[in-house]
């Protein structure tokens, strides 16, 4: 059932919309884009959800740019088993609004039911996703032995995503006591669902069929500075790359590369590092790896074909595979053109409606996986 067109003026009328879509565009209209992103009203929205669910919200503040992460909790019958902690971001990228064929934080609904805005693909779907599965299960009087830890952290879409790497090394981390993590992951085109074990490492299209993007690396030349005329000779060059690093990579020796790169171009050829990300952790897909086997095993139940993959750029979740964790990234996308970052990004509501029942069903078999070693 297809609920009301809005149109570009986001009016309209017809069958009444799904609760939950029309908490997912409220979410969207918030401006939680940088440079100035409203925190505090997304802080004040995920309070007011807390309220409905009846799970307590916790603020702490994380690094120098005293930001917040928001933790929600909805506590197991057996706390001091591992939790499963669902993490997403609150932060989204800036838009080039002429570019966009609706107003990037209106949340349009088109006749096809694609709603268009900021952070629909990344992430704030997954994070109303997240949301909307456990009010169903708490809806139908569901508990769970594993604690279930809901975390909404700043600034990922920034350099060094400094609000994950600040809370990774706060206490109040390891108070979580985690034992599993899922985050974003991309959409697919195809009927397929893109799963990512692993991250390439950020450093500051290969044309063959049988890698992926995640499996290569790549050096994009993003920045160039200097020169003070066109007729003169610039004394001194500032040129930027962004280096992506797959974990099949030796890092030193790519190091090294580097190295000899430039003692080759000649003399007074120096370099440095905006972020070197240096842990290359990835999570097991094997199944005696009792996570994965639950994760895939449910969405094999779902008729869900996945497509394991390294994530092609960098997330929260290498700060959480980097302490030794395993995680997922995973956003229940399917059918949906890749447009993180890009132009007129979208979700179909059916799609999104779909994600929703994916992590219903997910959610009770994470948190039921048995005792491992150390845990009781």
């Amino acid at each position: 059932m297809l609920p009301d067109q809005d149109g570009p003026s986001g009016g309209g009328g017809g069958v009444k919309e799904d609760p939950a879509v029309s908490v997912f565009r409220e979410y969207i209209r918030l401006k939680t884009v940088h440079p100035e992103p409203d925190y505090d009203g997304a802080l004040k929205f995920l309070g007011r959800i807390s309220e409905e669910l009846g799970l307590p919200m916790k603020k702490i503040e994380v690094h120098w740019f005293m930001t917040l992460v928001a933790i929600m909790t909805w506590t197991g019958t057996n706390p001091s088993l591992k939790s499963v902690l669902l993490n997403s971001h609150t932060d989204v990228v800036p838009v080039y609004q002429e570019q966009w064929k609706y107003d990037a934080f209106a949340a349009v609904k088109d006749a096809e039911g694609n709603i268009y805005g900021r952070g629909t693909q990344d992430m704030k779907c997954v994070t109303i996703q997240y949301i909307e599965a456990i009010r169903r299960l708490k809806a139908a009087g569901k508990r769970f032995p594993r604690t279930i830890h809901l975390t909404f952290v700043p600034d990922e879409e920034v350099g060094g995503h400094k609000g994950m790497e600040s809370f990774i090394n706060h206490p109040e981390f390891k108070k979580l006591n985690v034992g599993f993590a899922l985050d974003e992951g991309l959409a697919n085109p195809t009927e397929a669902f893109t799963v990512f074990y692993g991250e390439r490492n950020p450093w500051c299209k290969c044309t063959l069929l049988c890698f992926t993007l995640g499996d290569v690396t790549t050096v994009n030349m993003t920045m160039v500075h200097g020169g003070v005329a066109y007729n003169v000779i610039p004394a001194e060059m500032d040129v930027s790359f962004d280096l992506r690093i797959p974990p099949t990579v030796d890092l030193q020796e790519f190091e090294e590369q580097i190295k000899a790169w430039c003692a080759e171009a000649g003399e007074g050829i120096t370099y440095e590092f905006a972020q070197k990300f240096m842990q290359q952790n990835t999570t097991s897909t094997e199944d005696n790896n009792p996570w994965w086997k639950a994760f895939s095993s449910t969405c094999k139940a779902l008729n869900m074909t996945l497509e394991k993959e390294i994530f092609p750029a960098a997330t929260d979740s290498r700060f959480i595979r980097a302490v030794g964790l395993p995680a997922i990234g995973f956003s229940p996308m399917n059918r949906t053109p890749i447009l993180l970052h890009d132009h007129n990004e979208f979700l179909n509501e059916e799609v999104f409606l779909r994600g929703i029942t994916v992590y219903e069903r997910l959610l009770p078999v994470l948190t039921a996986v048995p005792a491992q070693s150390g845990e009781e």
